[in-house]
């Protein structure tokens, strides 16, 4: 996907990118990481924190920092960017 779905709470998230069917889904640790390293050739990402769908336990979740490029896990009520992946 080359366009973000908005500024979301973790759940919400997750729903979002499920609810556009055939396969869609919010992207691991690891393909965050992978989309953060290829910022420049995949274009039209905010310069601020995106969820993944890596769960460190039940209240939080970790996302990636499209700023500084580290990974965290933080409370999953706050609101981040979200951008769904396909596996093909």
């Amino acid at each position: 996907m080359t366009e973000d779905l908005g500024l979301m709470e973790w759940k919400e998230a997750k729903k979002a990118c499920e609810n556009l069917g055939d396969g869609w889904r919010l992207p691991t640790k690891y393909e965050l990481n992978l989309l953060y390293e290829n910022k420049d050739k995949i274009g039209g990402f905010a310069i601020s924190k995106y969820w993944s769908s890596t769960e460190e336990d039940n209240d939080t979740a970790w996302y990636q920092s499209f700023t500084s490029g580290g990974q965290y896990a933080n409370d999953k009520n706050l609101e981040f960017f979200v951008r769904a992946v396909r596996g093909f």
